[in-house]
């Protein structure tokens, strides 16, 4: 055996998805060939035994189709309750998925996969049902018979006879991490079904006669174990991946499968998915849009979006592909993809069309190369082809009766040109109105302008006029010639204004994407991302339009529903909400509560959803394929852009706590500094006090008793700053304006700080002109107070310190000036910070918090504060105070009102 060393790559992979699943429930599918054959009875028998155990275990729902043996197996055994339905005056049973989220056992029983939900239900299917219990973390055992299987639907048709409604995608299977296969061989099989172990006599009989054929039942067996085996090699293949057994170094196989608005592409699917199974292989699906092909019918479109929903439910990528020429374009796309095998219809077209356009099936087969090309048809019993309803070729006739019209006009104007032009000429004169015809009306229309063109201007104009007979016989050659220019100037034409109208779709599908993606990168908060990208979508879809936003708690609510009165609807709130939680598209048009009137798409990132935006369709009632394409392009860009706030959201809130975290270091280093000074100096001169008061004399007592006070005061002061501070920061003070006089203000400070200022020469220059000024008097005040202990502490002893007031535009300036050191380069911002500071003349410096408390309260009367260097020397403060209008003048003393 060959060992190789692991691809870092392929590790990487398999622990990304080990990660993913770990999180999730585990799912065990008993798979069976048919009914009857013991699937619930060995599930009933393995969920026992896990019991046994000690493993929680309910049963969520088991149909016993009264088999006695079956209901043995239930007793001992928990029982959900079953959720009650009314519909159209019926009373129905249903598997209760909200009971059994509440309930959260460890494994849940629920029987039959495969079933479709009561109308009212969350999910149409129970299946989706079962992958929100897994996405909960709960284990899930269930059951499904091989006839179940989507891809398998129209060979098990083909071998029965019957047409199975009830399907699941194949990808549900390929999840389960364990498959056990349920086989029974079908003598035994049949005879259980006569002894009433599988049906009611009643129902066996029938049964016996039609579905329980013994042919039929052989068959059923080798699909289930054809399948089965087909599960079996994939573990194999990745045992040997993971062990590194063997090289795996060939180029893995791709299979694309082209695709059309016809019913039998449905079989193509099948078929495809079928053969990307057996080759393990990644596949594609692809329609081409070509120019001629822009405006579908309503019913062909809604074929094609039935048959790529349904690709996308088997787990293919489809993609929608834009050209002139579609065998370049799928041959193209297949080389840039590395497709190996490519899938294909049979050509339904007549043999005239074929050897008039070419088929392109033909056309695919040179083209192909290397790639392997596989023509699959449709069997007898398919779908029929649709036929071309009345209103479309009644639409049609206008065009056609257009193109008759220019024939006319241009006979008319041969006829008045003819005694004036050549015969060639004339010709001329009938192919620009071909071109006119090609370029209103398209290539149908043109053709019969063609035509008609040739036939008109024999009849009229070559001898013999007035018959179809030709004297001249070289005429017939201009006829011929004269027809091929004119089919091709229509059909150059037509192709033209084809790709002119495909070019404009593009351009307005690209002009959309570029503007949301403009606006959403422009906006900086992720309402105002919302609430443009909201705006877009509307104009763009023409419908109604909701976007939702998670809270801390993961509940959504609606961030921008502009002309969306959904958006308020409980109901709807909790289909986004779903949306939210699992990531899934749902709602209208979708296998999840389509019950819904608006279609929700989570928007992703790479952390997940973070957030979901509803479309509620307009006029047309629901979104075409290619809308639902540009949705989730819109969706992709919004989620980005949202993303994007959010982490900018994240990195100032980050930069918040960086500062934050700075600021409590500062804080508690200066409170460690400044509390424990003046508390050393009281402890120290309080001690001396105490232990030998007595023997000082009454001068050492009072200089003890004074620093002790001035100690208190200090920390007094420092205490006052702090919580001034916090206040502020927390807004909790309110700014209390009234007119007042400055010099009152200016007083009342220097008063309070009478004792400080001794020895000082301190210098008011207030004008007598100077106006009333709206302020808050103690907060002020207390700046003002700040101001002054500033220049105090700063300033050598003896120094005078300067106070004045001026107005300024509409502002009123206060300015406190020192003949200082002054300050340093830079300084003039940066001393306004918390817990700034500078060395202090008096040795004592403060908590850096002083004039910090001057700008906040500046900045709450709308005002400001600066700090300059003082010419010949020292600093200066300017507070400046908007007057914010004219100041109400003073009445006289003892003059009343009138």
């Amino acid at each position: 055996m060959e060992h190789r060393r692991p691809d870092p790559d392929e590790l990487l992979a398999r622990v990304q998805a080990e990660e993913a699943r770990r999180s999730q429930g585990k799912l065990k599918v008993f798979f069976g060939a048919a009914p009857g054959v013991g699937k619930t009875y060995t599930m009933l028998e393995a969920a026992r035994a896990r019991k046994a155990e000690g493993i929680d275990i309910i049963v969520g729902w088991v149909e016993t189709h009264g088999r006695q043996e079956t209901e043995a197996l239930l007793e001992g055994l928990e029982g959900l309750p079953r959720r009650q339905l009314s519909y159209r005056g019926t009373r129905l049973e249903e598997f209760d998925l909200d009971l059994a989220l509440e309930r959260r056992p460890t494994l849940i029983v629920v029987d039959e996969l495969a079933h479709t939900n009561a109308p009212g239900s969350r999910h149409t299917k129970r299946y989706r049902d079962v992958e929100e219990l897994l996405a909960a973390g709960i284990d899930v055992y269930t059951t499904l018979n091989v006839q179940h299987l989507e891809t398998l639907n129209d060979v098990v048709a083909q071998v029965t006879g019957v047409t199975v409604r009830e399907t699941i995608p194949d990808a549900v299977l390929d999840r389960a991490d364990e498959i056990e296969l349920v086989d029974l061989p079908a003598e035994e099989l049949r005879k259980r079904l006569a002894e009433g172990k599988v049906y009611m006599p009643e129902v066996a009989g029938r049964a016996a006669e039609n579905f329980f054929r013994e042919g039929n039942l052989i068959a059923l067996r080798e699909l289930a174990l054809r399948r089965t085996a087909e599960r079996v090699d994939a573990q194999m293949q990745r045992y040997r991946r993971e062990h590194a057994v063997r090289e795996t170094w060939p180029t893995a196989e791709r299979v694309l499968v082209c695709v059309g608005p016809s019913p039998y592409a449905v079989r193509l699917i099948r078929a495809a998915r079928r053969m990307a199974a057996r080759l393990q292989a990644e596949w594609l699906v692809v329609y081409v849009e070509t120019p001629a092909q822009l405006h579908l019918a309503e019913a062909d479109r809604e074929q094609l979006e039935s048959t790529l929903r349904l690709a996308e439910q088997l787990g293919a990528e489809t993609v929608t592909l834009t050209g002139s020429n579609e065998v370049e374009e799928v041959l193209a796309y297949a080389r840039r993809r590395n497709v190996t095998k490519l899938v294909v219809g049979k050509p339904a077209e007549s043999r005239w069309r074929e050897l008039l356009h070419g088929s392109f099936v033909d056309r695919l087969v040179r083209g192909s190369g290397e790639i392997d090309v596989y023509v699959i048809t449709g069997a007898a019993g398919d779908e029929e082809p649709r036929q071309p309803t009345a209103s479309k070729v009644r639409s049609r006739w206008p065009a056609y009766g257009f193109a008759v019209l220019i024939v006319g006009l241009c006979t008319l104007l041969a006829a008045l040109l003819g005694p004036r032009l050549t015969l060639a000429n004339l010709v001329m004169v009938y192919l620009v109105g071909v071109v006119v015809v090609a370029l209103r009306s398209g290539r149908g229309p043109a053709a019969l302008s063609s035509v008609l063109s040739v036939a008109a201007f024999d009849f009229f104009f070559v001898p013999p006029r007035l018959t179809f007979a030709v004297a001249d016989t070289q005429y017939v050659l201009t006829f011929v010639v004269m027809l091929a220019v004119a089919l091709v100037i229509s059909g150059l034409t037509a192709r033209v204004r084809d790709q002119v109208e495909a070019a404009r779709a593009r351009e307005r599908r690209t002009a959309a994407l570029y503007a949301v993606s403009r606006a959403c990168a422009s906006a900086a908060e992720t309402y105002e991302v919302v609430r443009v990208a909201g705006r877009h979508l509307a104009e763009v879809f023409e419908c109604q339009v909701a976007i939702f936003l998670p809270h801390r708690d993961g509940k959504l609510t609606a961030a921008f529903f502009g002309n969306a009165p959904f958006a308020s609807d409980p109901k709807e709130a909790s289909v986004a909400q779903w949306a939210f939680d699992h990531g899934e598209k749902a709602g209208f048009g979708t296998a999840t509560l389509p019950g819904s009137g608006a279609i929700y798409v989570p928007l992703k990132v790479a952390r997940g959803p973070v957030g979901v935006v509803g479309v509620k369709p307009g006029g047309q009632g629901h979104l075409d394929s290619e809308q639902l394409h540009l949705l989730d392009a819109f969706a992709n860009q919004i989620a980005l852009a949202v993303e994007r706030t959010n982490l900018a959201a994240e990195a100032q809130a980050a930069e918040l706590q960086v500062e934050s975290e700075r600021m409590r270091s500062a804080l508690l280093a200066s409170v460690s500094h400044d509390l424990r000074t003046p508390l050393a100096a009281i402890a120290g001169s309080s001690s001396t006090l105490l232990r030998g008061g007595e023997n000082l004399s009454d001068e050492a007592r009072r200089e003890l008793l004074e620093s002790i006070n001035e100690q208190a005061g200090r920390l007094n002061r420092f205490i006052a700053n702090l919580l001034d501070m916090t206040r502020l920061d927390a807004g909790a003070i309110t700014v209390r304006k009234e007119w007042q006089p400055v010099e009152e203000v200016v007083g009342a400070a220097i008063g309070q700080l009478e004792e400080r200022l001794a020895g000082r020469e301190v210098r008011a220059r207030i004008p007598e002109s100077l106006p009333l000024v709206p302020l808050d008097t103690t907060l002020i005040g207390q700046a003002l107070v700040n101001l002054l202990e500033n220049a105090v502490k700063y300033t050598p002893a003896g120094s005078p310190i300067d106070v004045a007031a001026r107005v300024e535009g509409d502002s009123v300036v206060i300015e406190v000036a020192d003949r200082g050191p002054g300050l340093a380069a830079g300084e003039e911002v940066r001393v306004f910070d918390r817990f700034h500071r500078l060395p202090s003349e008096t040795g004592q410096p403060g908590a850096g918090l002083g004039l910090a408390i001057c700008k906040a309260i500046a900045a709450a009367h709308g005002g400001n504060i600066t700090a300059a260097n003082r010419p010949g020397g020292g600093s200066v403060f300017s507070l400046r105070l908007p007057l914010g209008g004219p100041a109400p003048e003073l009445q006289p003393e003892g003059r009343a009102d009138s």
